[in-house]
């Protein structure tokens, strides 16, 4: 990300802050909790009212208005209006089955969404009981006092009591770009966004009453769009939907030849074709996806769109910031130089502020670490119950120059005490700089100035800092110098007086502990993981090389010297110095080459390259601007957590694969075996309450099961699938054809020396044809890897299933029912054997295919 100093750009909204300058009367409007519950129980929480999920009338009638079954109740009427008892009992149960699955696997699918969404609700910071509060949005009320930093949405519609050169984005509410600035008692719609500066406000409104709220109101009555796997998906049921009509169409044409009843035949016809489409089969694959991104959740990654899932496994390319991301996000300021030239090193963990420095290093390294500390608005958190160690509040950087001061002997809340912060300008790309004016006890005013060294120190009388700067930076350090000034009037902060220089600081902030395997784990996998950084080249060319991306004689891009459209950027793993337009410039680059893009980010100017990248993956300690257009939240900020989700991201498009193999060679073998029937002289080789038992059983709970398989040994050691390519693409297709085929064959088999040996050959053929189907469930399973966890629920369900194919020619019941014949134990046990030979022939074929 672009530094506000010019490495990376402040995460505003990181953490909770203690504003060093908060007057006594601000405190003193915060609502105590006590307060906050009361108006909360008045005026109802800051929620827009969405509209109510459906109802379970309706879903069922969503269910039965699909055309297939639709088709199939129809042929229920028919069978009863004939008395034809066996076929509508069938007929019904098939339809009521099919209808509770389907209503289960929303009510699921809704459930999880709905979890989704909670977990990544956006929050609030509020003063009560006199301090500084992050609670859910949906918790503020009628009078809370809201605290903004630059990048934050507003909550609720606020009343200004704050406003340090407070801009807005109003975009959201008038679709005008600009940004909009606002003072003191001037108001602040909620859904806008605090673009530049520092705000505070009391609510006014909430929920559906603020001016976001009724536009909210409105879009979430509109139910999201499917996801492109399920438009593949959806066409390809339409293709296999003509395809079996035809077929049945045949079938048909060919029983009435053969002297069978026309209603017959087209109850026949009917149950076939909703036999051999699995109908179902959208309904699944919304379901897989939504319980992947609860798994995904659990690992501490948030998918807000459900597209997230799907895509997250044909991710080409990552495009990651650095800071809180690969590295721990616990600055440290490492060395400090003087203006006269001593260099000091400090030393010390993390945020906390005890630790050694070259014998406090006198009156210059005070004047340094006292100017460092007052133009921040950053605090320091001590050790609590929760917490252990010494944390940061607001930016890092700052962070770490509160605890280069104490360690410098300073205690930073007298020092701010002595030197009250009276004016400020805020840290903008141009100047890359930031500065204070503070009142001393005197009289004056003490100005104090950090921000890149670039922008602060003058190369005519600070060569020999600059090149120190460069030497740090040389060394992977993050530099700041800082400057003050003494006058005796109040200057502008925007225009201050001529600045003495008082010294730079080296900051490091050491690489994730995982951070290295982090980035071999995404190589393994066919994933390049590329640094895009506002950090100075020396600085990203350091951790390049630490992270073992960036090999001897790699050339970085420099964004403030090259023009970035025109890199090549198929083979640059480090950008260095980039402006956040030059971030969309890098994915529209790597698009337009057919990558898929992933990138991360924090910040409010990373909002533009999340929403254009394929997946964009916010921290979930940055802003809420970014956590908004961003896809996949991180709420651990751990680059790893996207490789483990890109690895179940490939496990449910293969499990959803894998479920298509399985159901579609089924179906089509069904359509082989009544096409090929009246050839070997079985003018009707299935009943269709034979046809429709099998597919209850088989696109049932088996099928659901398939979903859960874990992922295979070698999901993240090949390279990820091509968007563009086929849902039967990669040998799907094939192992679906062959599938049937053997499928097929063994039932036909199976019936001929049935028909020619005196056996009931149409029995024969029913109970080859489930158990044989009910194999190939068992054979596409995953292969796991040694000691993963296996799937039970498969093996269950498989198991019963195959009890209940059984039972429909070993009890009477059912046999009145589907119309099948008692077959002895010799041939059952025959028929076991002859329809395990398609589930073992494919399960060898797997071992030596790549892939699902």
């Amino acid at each position: 990300m672009t530094d506000r100093y010019g490495h990376r750009e402040r995460p505003e909204g990181t953490a909770m802050m203690t504003n060093p300058i908060t007057s006594a009367d601000t405190a003193a409007r915060g609502l105590s909790a006590a307060q906050a519950a009361r108006r909360l129980a008045e005026s109802g929480p800051n929620v827009v009212t969405a509209p109510p999920r459906l109802g379970i009338a309706r879903r069922v009638g969503r269910q039965l208005a699909d055309p297939l079954v639709a088709l199939l109740m129809a042929a229920g009427l028919v069978t009863a209006a004939l008395g034809d008892v066996p076929d509508t009992v069938i007929i019904l149960m098939v339809v009521v089955v099919n209808t509770v699955i389907g209503v289960a696997q929303e009510v699921r699918a809704d459930a999880a969404i709905a979890a989704l969404d909670r977990l990544a609700a956006p929050s609030a910071r509020v003063i009560r009981d006199g301090r500084d509060q992050v609670v859910p949005a949906a918790e503020l009320v009628h009078g809370d006092h809201v605290r903004l930093e630059a990048g934050d949405v507003v909550p609720a519609d606020l009343e200004l009591t704050e406003a340090q050169r407070a801009t807005f984005d109003e975009s959201a509410l008038t679709g005008e770009s600009v940004p909009v600035l606002r003072g003191r008692s001037e108001p602040a719609g909620a859904g806008t966004v605090l673009a530049a500066g520092r705000a505070a406000g009391t609510v006014v409104a909430t929920g559906p009453a603020s001016a976001l709220g009724r536009i909210s109101d409105l879009v979430s009555r509109t139910r999201p769009g499917p996801t492109p796997l399920q438009r593949r998906i959806t066409a390809l049921g339409r293709v296999l939907g003509v395809t079996a009509v035809v077929v049945s169409s045949l079938v048909f044409a060919a029983g009435v030849l053969a002297g069978q009843p026309v209603v017959r035949m087209a109850i026949t016809a009917v149950s076939l074709v909703v036999a051999a489409v699995p109908e179902s089969l959208p309904a699944v694959v919304t379901l897989a996806l939504a319980l992947g991104a609860r798994r995904m959740a659990r690992t501490r990654a948030i998918p807000r769109r459900l597209h997230a899932v799907e895509t997250l496994g044909s991710v080409t390319v990552i495009a990651a910031d650095k800071t809180g991301t690969l590295t721990e996000n616990r600055m440290t300021v490492q060395y400090a130089i003087t203006a006269d030239g001593s260099r000091h090193a400090i030393s010390g963990t993390g945020y906390d502020p005890t630790g050694d420095v070259d014998g406090r290093g006198g009156e210059p390294l005070r004047t340094l670490a006292r100017a460092g500390a007052l133009c921040n608005d950053a605090a320091l958190l001590p050790p609590d119950a929760g917490h252990p160690d010494w944390a940061a509040a607001g930016d890092p950087m700052e962070a770490a120059l509160l605890a280069f001061a104490g360690r410098c002997g300073l205690d930073v809340d007298a020092e701010r005490a002595a030197a009250v912060r009276v004016a400020e300008h805020p840290f903008d790309q141009d100047s890359r700089r930031m500065v204070t004016v503070h009142r001393l006890p005197s009289g004056g005013y003490l100005v104090a100035c950090k921000g890149a060294p670039e922008a602060v120190l003058d190369p005519r009388t600070d060569a020999g800092l600059l090149d120190a700067a460069a030497e740090l930076a040389a060394d992977g350090l993050r530099v700041l110098a800082v400057a003050t000034a003494a006058c005796g009037q109040r200057p502008d902060p925007a225009a201050p007086p001529p600045l003495t220089v008082a010294g730079i600081v080296g900051i490091g902030d050491p690489l994730r502990a995982t951070a290295r395997d982090t980035a071999e784990a995404f190589t393994r996998s066919g994933v390049r993981l590329v640094l895009i950084t506002g950090d100075h080249p020396h600085t990203a060319s350091a951790i390049g090389r630490r992270l073992g991306i960036l090999g001897p004689g790699d050339v970085v891009a420099h964004g403030d010297q090259d023009d970035l459209r025109g890199t090549d950027v198929a083979h640059a793993r480090v950008f260095a110095r980039t402006q956040p337009e030059q971030k969309l410039d890098i994915i529209s680059a790597l698009q337009q080459r057919g990558e898929v893009v992933a990138m991360t980010g924090d910040g409010v100017n990373d909002a533009p390259a999340l929403r254009r990248a394929d997946i964009g993956v916010a921290m979930g300690g940055g802003t809420e601007v970014a956590r908004q257009a961003a896809d996949l939240v991180l709420f651990d900020d751990n680059l790893g957590t996207v490789a483990d989700a890109i690895g179940e991201g490939r496990r449910i498009y293969d499990n959803i694969r894998r479920f298509l193999r399985y159901g579609l060679s089924g179906g089509a073998a069904e359509l082989l075996v009544m096409l090929a029937g009246p050839l070997l002289g079985m003018p009707l080789a299935l009943l269709p309450a034979q046809l429709l038992w099998i597919n209850l059983l088989t696109h049932g709970v088996p099928g659901v099961a398939l979903g859960a398989e874990p992922a295979e040994a070698d999901v993240m050691h090949r390279p990820p699938r091509s968007p563009q390519e086929s849902v039967l693409g990669a040998g799907l297709l094939r192992g679906v054809l062959t599938g049937a085929g053997l499928l097929a064959a063994v039932t036909m088999a199976a019936g001929v020396v049935a028909q020619q040996t005196g056996r009931p050959w149409q029995s024969v053929m029913f109970l080859v044809l489930g158990i044989a189907q009910l194999g190939v469930a068992l054979a596409v399973r995953a292969k796991a890897a040694p000691g993963a966890e296996r799937n039970v629920l498969l093996p269950i369900s498989v198991g019963v299933c195959l009890l209940l194919q059984l039972a429909g020619v070993l009890t009477e019941p059912l046999r009145l029912l589907l119309g099948t014949e008692p077959l002895d134990a010799s041939t059952i046990a025959a028929c076991c054997a002859v329809a395990a030979l398609p589930g073992v022939a494919l399960r060898l074929w797997n071992r030596k295919a790549s892939g699902v």
